[in-house]
């Protein structure tokens, strides 16, 4: 593996590109999204780098964040989350689901999530227990972390 090398510009870029366009995402009357999700670390550098996976994960809790703020005015009912793989930083993402009419798959329930989870220590700085449910699942051979808000949308 080559060296991840600009790491101060990669980060500034990714921080400048969630503050000046909070993925505008339709809200309107007619908007629906079937698992809408976007991956930040779409290359997988935080495999390499507990300190760049960190980055990675404030700079979804911001999008996350930023979603919720645009939620509030979003007249339909909805779920979002953030989705954390340990096994593999590329596969995190921030999801946003609503009724939809490509198929009748809302609200989504995951029937193996564990929601009293030991939370690891990885997370614990990052996340605020009073504000966000953390939940743990297995996908095969992978472990997979939800953070999800407690205030607004639906719990999965």
């Amino acid at each position: 593996m080559k060296k991840f090398r600009g790491k101060k510009r990669y980060f500034r870029n990714l921080w400048r590109e969630l503050a000046a366009k909070p993925y505008k995402l339709d809200f309107g009357k007619e908007s629906w999204f079937d698992l809408w999700h976007t991956h930040l670390d779409f290359y997988g550098f935080g495999n390499h780098s507990l300190k760049i996976r960190r980055e990675h994960i404030k700079a979804h809790m911001a999008l996350y964040s930023s979603l919720l703020e645009n939620l509030q005015a979003f007249e339909k009912p909805y779920q979002a989350w953030i989705e954390l793989v340990d096994e593999e930083a590329g596969l995190d993402a921030v999801y946003l689901h609503t009724p939809n009419p490509n198929e009748d798959n809302f609200p989504l329930k995951i029937e193996n999530i564990s929601w009293d989870c030991a939370i690891p220590n990885y997370l614990k700085d990052l996340i605020n227990v009073n504000q966000f449910n953390i939940g743990h699942y297995q996908l095969g051979s992978t472990n997979n972390y939800i953070i999800q808000s407690k205030n607004n949308g639906i719990n999965l």
